[in-house]
């Protein structure tokens, strides 16, 4: 396990693997025993990454797979908008960093245009899970996938996409990952203080 320094205030802890089985599930580990909130668990590659209803995620080096664990100090009756907020956080990281054209499938995907194929693909998904006790949220997991140079499993092709395909050149996914993050915290500062929660 190797703990590295992220240029972000909300992250109090970065704990970077390079090789895992689920950011979800050391994120999950790690809560029980009381990591502190804006804990960041990332991997550059997962063997046994998974999305909703432990779907199985190909998550092959080269994307960036990150959990975050947050405890928001609220009993929280819905994690949808969440998982919605951090859906468009990435859609605005997107856009902004490389004009790409997103849009949010309810209630976890981000899919991107490919304009060469003239069809919506998944980029990203989002898994939020969570544990209450005596009617208390003691936990949130955040865990966000995106396909950034990694390779696509040939069944995926048609389904899904990457930044480098989009694009044509490799990107630096810690230059995604930071501009990711500082839209997701700006949106979970704003969820905090709505009434979705």
């Amino acid at each position: 396990m190797q703990e590295l320094d992220l240029a972000i205030n909300s992250v109090s802890r970065l704990v970077s693997i390079d090789i895992l089985d689920s950011t979800q599930n050391l994120a999950r580990e790690l809560a029980l025993q009381g990591t502190p909130d804006g804990t960041l668990v990332l991997a550059y590659e997962q063997t046994g990454g998974r999305g909703q209803y432990e779907r199985s995620w190909d998550a092959k080096r080269g994307g960036i797979y990150f959990t975050l664990v947050l405890r928001p100090q609220k009993e929280v009756c819905h994690t949808g908008p969440l998982s919605l907020r951090a859906a468009q956080a990435v859609c605005d990281t997107l856009h902004k960093m490389f004009g790409l054209q997103t849009k949010i499938k309810h209630p976890n995907d981000v899919l991107v245009w490919e304009e060469k194929t003239k069809k919506w693909k998944k980029i990203c998904g989002i898994l939020i899970e969570s544990s209450s006790e005596a009617g208390r949220t003691q936990w949130l997991l955040v865990g966000v996938g995106i396909n950034i140079n990694n390779p696509l499993a040939p069944c995926l092709k048609e389904t899904a996409t990457s930044i480098k395909k989009l694009l044509g050149r490799e990107i630096d996914p810690e230059w995604i990952l930071q501009e990711t993050l500082e839209a997701f915290f700006a949106q979970y500062a704003q969820w905090k203080l709505s009434n979705q929660i």
